[in-house]
């Protein structure tokens, strides 16, 4: 490991060959990943790149500074889905950069290698860096804000501590046009548990000034010119949307207070387990100390706002991996340099063992499970489930190479003696475990889940014609047929569409459990069904 995490370019060039090939092999996800690869190709069809779109509409939920990201990408590799996830590609290679440099700098080198390990070899933080959501790079600027912050926060006298805050300032500032004010709660709340922790202030006024500033002046560089052209609507509906989310189950997304904690134990496994022992394990000095309790406020603001935020999905806690890998680094540095006695508990042992023997023999089985689906898949009960799994995926044998290689990571860990020999075998079996996963599970995943979908939606490409969904919320049909912009606004409206007086042919696109409807809608000629999608159409 020594050599291949030797150095910031060795680790750049390790990240970039596991998250940037194969980024285009499977079709973009729905909702999120077709979302905002749509906005961003809406912006390059409109030439509007100041104002966010869907369906040629102003779209409230998001600001714009990812949506630049992928059209910036777009425009050099084309409308694709290698382009729509490559700004997070770049990220993630930023991302084990800036650990290791952070890591050397308050620890030394040994630290900056492992923490590069774990959380390259952590599940859900391996898997976001070849997604095309807009999570990853958020993340790293709340985190950076926070650097920033805690440098500031340091007993010791720094010879020019302003520009600090204003890096701070701008970072956060670059988080809020990224996702949203959420940015701003997670550190403004931070900074106040930890200040009443250590019962002072520790920023000058001045310097919580600059923040704040330098933060405004980049959020008004949009929010602000967007009221002076177009008025508050947007501004007011983008705060009542962040107020829904918390106050309600947004698109069917609530869950138990509960769920973003099993998601952090089993997501990020085996981080996860050696992150319970590092929050009790000790520093060595005093900037340690300090950088640790950051990390520890960071892990627990993030986690119990987002669990009583009444919406909740897989990404919404993922700000915690940061300080969640960090700890479980920590535990791992001190056990590998035997510093202050520290070894590896029993049960944190057999904890790993029954967990990670566990996930390496779901992802073993999945293909054998899916290649058998005769024996077994008429006992769903959902039929649309059973029309997705009626999909051809083509599995084999050899999909489940990647649990394996997971499942004897987790045997080694179990059985060798050397603690660093172990640990670096363990997180290395997750990084591969996560590659092969990716390469060839998703496409097939992808395959059942929505791919007769977007493949009906591919095929209307150039056709001149109207194309909807009915019965379930999708992007698909925007992103994928090349919707253009249009003036009409009756081609919105779905009932338009089943009965108005239409000037061109119409398709629809329905889930199984609204065929029955469809079938009595006058004018509609099925086309066929396939994988749980039935497919309409209606000439004018």
């Amino acid at each position: 490991m020594k050599t291949i995490l030797k150095n910031e370019w060795t680790i750049a060039l390790l990240a970039a060959i596991l998250f940037i090939p194969f980024l285009g092999a499977v079709h973009l996800f729905d909702w999120d990943e077709i979302n905002f690869a749509e906005s961003a190709r809406e912006m390059m069809e409109t030439g509007n790149y100041f104002s966010v779109q869907i369906n040629y509409q102003r779209f409230w939920e998001k600001p714009p500074l990812f949506f630049w990201m992928q059209v910036l990408c777009m425009r050099l590799f084309g409308v694709n889905e290698f382009a729509a996830r490559l700004p997070n590609a770049l990220c993630g290679i930023l991302t084990l950069v800036v650990l290791f440099r952070i890591g050397k700098k308050i620890f030394d080198e040994q630290f900056a290698r492992l923490w590069v390990m774990v959380y390259l070899g952590t599940f859900l933080s391996f898997f976001y860096f070849k997604t095309g959501i807009i999570d990853p790079w958020f993340n790293l600027f709340i985190f950076l804000a926070l650097y920033q912050v805690y440098i500031l926060s340091l007993p010791t006298t720094l010879t020019y501590r302003p520009k600090h805050a204003i890096y701070a300032g701008l970072l956060l500032g670059l988080a809020v046009l990224t996702k949203g004010p959420v940015a701003i709660l997670l550190c403004l709340v931070s900074f106040i548990v930890f200040a009443i922790s250590k019962r002072k202030l520790l920023l000058k006024p001045i310097e919580f000034l600059y923040i704040m500033l330098f933060c405004a002046l980049v959020c008004i560089a949009w929010f602000g010119v967007d009221i002076y052209k177009n008025g508050t609507w947007f501004i007011t509906q983008f705060i009542e949307y962040q107020i829904r989310l918390f106050a309600t189950s947004e698109a069917d997304h609530g869950e138990p207070f509960f769920y973003h904690w099993w998601v952090l134990l089993l997501g990020c496994f085996p981080a996860s387990l050696f992150f319970i022992k590092g929050h009790i394990t000790r520093t060595d000095n005093q900037q340690q100390q300090h950088f640790k309790q950051w990390m520890v406020v960071l892990f627990w603001v993030t986690l119990l706002i987002f669990s009583m935020v009444t919406t909740k999905i897989v990404h919404y806690s993922s700000l915690c991996w940061f300080p969640l890998t960090f700890l479980a680094t920590l535990f791992i540095y001190k056990t590998i340099t035997k510093r202050d006695f520290v070894t590896i508990p029993k049960w944190l042992t057999i904890a790993i063992g029954v967990v990670g023997i566990l996930i390496s023999t779901i992802i073993t089985a999945l293909p054998f499970i899916v290649m058998y689906k005769d024996k077994w898949v008429n006992k769903v009960e959902d039929a649309f489930a059973r029309g997705n799994l009626a999909a051809d995926a083509h599995f084999t044998v050899f999909d489940g190479l990647g649990g394996l290689i997971l499942l004897l990571g987790v045997l080694q860990f179990l059985i060798a003696k050397n603690v660093k020999e172990k640990t670096q075998l363990l997180f290395m079996s997750v990084t591969i475990c996560c590659l092969f996963t990716a390469i060839l599970i998703t496409p097939k995943i992808e395959a059942i889940s929505q791919r007769a979908n977007i493949e009906f939606f591919k095929a209307r490409q150039g056709e001149d014609c109207y194309v909807e969904t009915f019965g379930y919320k999708s992007y698909a049909h925007y992103y994928y047929t090349k919707k253009q912009p249009f003036t009409d606004t009756l081609s919105t409206k779905i009932d338009w569409l089943l009965r108005g007086k239409i000037d061109k042919p119409t398709y629809i696109s329905v889930k199984v459990q609204d065929q029955a409807y469809m079938d009595t809608v006058p004018n509609f000629t099925k086309l066929y069904y396939k994988n749980g999608f039935a497919f309409y159409k209606r000439m004018p």
